[in-house]
């Protein structure tokens, strides 16, 4: 099939690579044409595992092209899907300013049938707006459908995730947009779920913020293990054990981040609020999860005493693993507040070095050019985002280059007894901690 992705960020990149490697024909447009000029030199601007790969063999079996034009995109295609961001706003709402406007671009274009196809996480009713829009502005008149069709990707298992997803939501409210839509996700077979549009939008927030709470969850309950002596993995291991509940989202750790949770969780609440039914769990949720990170602070504070002038490392600027964002990074909050306390941060992360190095908030941190080299004459080292190069670093090499050996693990990356055993202070989430005799 003839394909648009209008967007080419995180989602609508590694859609568009996905579904021109299953076989369609896809342009992807963006407005900033200084990425369009990098995407077509072959440069991928985000990273992602095995996206560079999918997206050169596409482009040179000629069914993955970018442009800058929506004009081409539209023109050129059956189904437009929009991908363009929907970034917070200080009261936990969403700016649609980007979806309004690609709306209206679109209609000015249409002149036959097209699928319109919101891939953005957006809040429920948008769909209405969007369609609402499209007919306001349609010079021509051509007829069109509106279909809601949440993406559910996890950075840094992203391919793997469009690829053989849990399954594929459609909202829409005519057949033949849905048959259109089955066309298009037929080669990867997954079970697809046919609702209303706005059943289908608020199925992603309703997702997202159910997988917030269960981290939530596990973190309160990391607090009483502190409190009672408990061992908050073994505790998780036997949660996660009922069918019922299963074990993933059950690590304790110094909370989420990441562009989805925390927008999503604020959204869901504003929406909640809108319409009238509030969700205040949902704030317990937020609230629990920014209690972690300071719990995290007074525990180094209390371990260092004074954190003026130490030397502190952190490893790990990433909000998770295998991939470059450090959007809304409980990483970088750290380093932030560390800074802030005239720490002296010397910091390291695999994948997203370059991007830190954009942020204010860390400017004045010291970025080293490896695990160890971060470590070289400190007296703590942070361990912020789970990485597994991290978890098999030489630690005999780290405490001989260490001023003195006192590890947080803000992410239960490490094995407490063997840390105990190589002279290490540990400290970790919810476990006890280990203090060398």
């Amino acid at each position: 099939m003839d394909i648009s992705i209008i967007g080419s960020g995180y989602v609508g990149l590694v859609t568009g690579a996905c579904f021109a490697d299953v076989g369609h024909n896809v342009i992807c447009v963006d407005n900033d044409e200084g990425k369009i000029k990098t995407l077509q030199a072959g440069r991928i601007p985000i990273y992602e595992p095995g996206l560079e790969e999918i997206v050169h063999r596409n482009v040179s079996a000629h069914r993955l092209h970018f442009s800058s034009s929506i004009r081409e995109g539209v023109e050129k295609s059956q189904i437009v899907f929009i991908a363009v961001p929907t970034p917070p706003q200080s009261n936990g709402d969403v700016d649609l300013s980007f979806i309004e406007k690609v709306s209206r671009e679109i209609a000015d274009i249409l002149t036959d049938y097209r699928v319109i196809v919101d891939k953005s996480t957006v809040p429920v009713k948008t769909g209405e707006r969007v369609a609402e829009t499209i007919k306001r502005y349609n010079r021509h008149g051509a007829k069109f459908d509106v279909v809601s069709n949440p993406e559910f990707l996890r950075e840094g298992c992203a391919i793997r995730d469009l690829m053989h997803p849990d399954r594929i939501v459609i909202g829409a409210q005519s057949q033949h947009a849905v048959d259109l839509m089955k066309k298009v996700y037929e080669p990867f077979m997954a079970p697809v779920l046919v609702t209303g549009i706005n059943s289908a939008e608020l199925i992603k927030h309703a997702a997202n913020s159910f997988l917030a709470l269960k981290i939530s969850y596990i973190n309160a309950i990391s607090a009483i293990c502190d409190a009672s002596g408990a061992d908050v993995e073994k505790v998780a291991d036997g949660i996660g054990m009922d069918r019922r509940i299963g074990r993933q989202f059950l690590n304790a750790g110094i909370g989420y981040g990441g562009s989805c949770f925390p927008k999503d969780v604020a959204a869901f609440i504003h929406i909640s609020e809108q319409l009238g039914v509030p969700f205040t769990l949902l704030k317990e949720v937020q609230r629990i999860n920014a209690g972690q990170k300071e719990r995290f602070l007074k525990l180094i504070r209390d371990t260092l005493w004074v954190l003026r002038e130490k030397k502190i490392a952190v490893w790990g600027l990433t909000f998770k693993p295998n991939t470059d964002d450090v959007r809304s990074s409980v990483a970088i909050e750290l380093v932030d507040a560390m800074l802030r306390e005239g720490a002296h941060v010397s910091v390291y992360d695999p994948k997203g070095m370059e991007k830190a190095r954009e942020l204010k908030a860390i400017a004045d941190a010291k970025f080293a050019a490896s695990a160890l080299e971060a470590v070289d004459g400190a007296e703590a080292l942070v361990i912020a985002t789970e990485w597994n190069e991290f978890a098999n670093v030489d630690f005999a090499a780290v405490k001989q280059r260490m001023t003195t050996p006192i590890v947080f693990d803000g992410r239960n990356l490490l094995n407490p007894e063997t840390m105990g055993e190589l002279g290490f202070h540990y400290h970790s989430i919810g476990r006890a901690s280990v203090i060398p005799r």
